[in-house]
């Protein structure tokens, strides 16, 4: 009888688990603190409803968090999303708009906008991966996907913030953060 442990598969096994738990979040994003923000319109979903999301339009009402996630209904995804939903209205009290993006076809970000982001903000679709692309936020070890980054970005089209690690919860905080930073900044009291 072979010890399973010493077998070469279990080996081979554990080192690509080892190795995609320690990569998975190491893309370096392109983008840092101070430089533009390329502009972009791509087609989402709201509350089950298709729309037309407009980078350009909407920081014309304040700061936007575009984060990127990899796959809708993903544990971690929905995780942020239902963060993200259960946070709207402090986002919202700062004037920032939320904004998800992944490379997921519209039917399914018309079922996630409606799911477990409870109908709050946008869920955007990159399919062909331009936008992602764009922002540098494509994830290293599995083509085709995002990786999850998240943007802050002003009115003036900067980048203010970013952040990214495999925490859905850090990017909800982070973003919070430095969205309440940039408000209280423009509003000083």
């Amino acid at each position: 009888m072979i010890n399973r442990h010493f077998h070469p598969t279990f080996w081979l096994k554990t080192l690509f688990l080892i190795g995609f738990f320690c990569f998975a979040g190491l893309s370096h994003a392109q983008l840092k603190v101070g430089d533009a923000a390329p502009s972009f319109k791509a087609p989402g979903a709201l509350a089950g409803q298709a729309v037309e999301f407009n980078l350009d339009e909407t920081l014309k009402k304040g700061p936007v968090v575009l984060y990127f996630y990899p796959k809708a209904f993903t544990s971690g995804c929905t995780i942020e999303a239902q963060l993200f939903a259960e946070s709207i209205n402090d986002f919202k009290a700062s004037q920032a708009t939320v904004v998800g993006m992944s490379a997921d076809n519209l039917t399914t970000l018309k079922k996630f906008s409606s799911g477990p982001c409870a109908g709050k903000f946008i869920v955007a679709a990159d399919e062909n991966q331009a936008i992602i692309k764009k922002y540098d936020a494509a994830l290293k070890v599995w083509p085709g996907v995002a990786d999850r980054i998240s943007y802050v970005i002003t009115p003036d089209k900067k980048i203010y913030a970013m952040y990214e690690g495999v925490s859905p919860e850090q990017h909800v905080k982070r973003t919070l953060a430095a969205v309440q930073a940039y408000s209280k900044a423009q509003n000083p009291k």
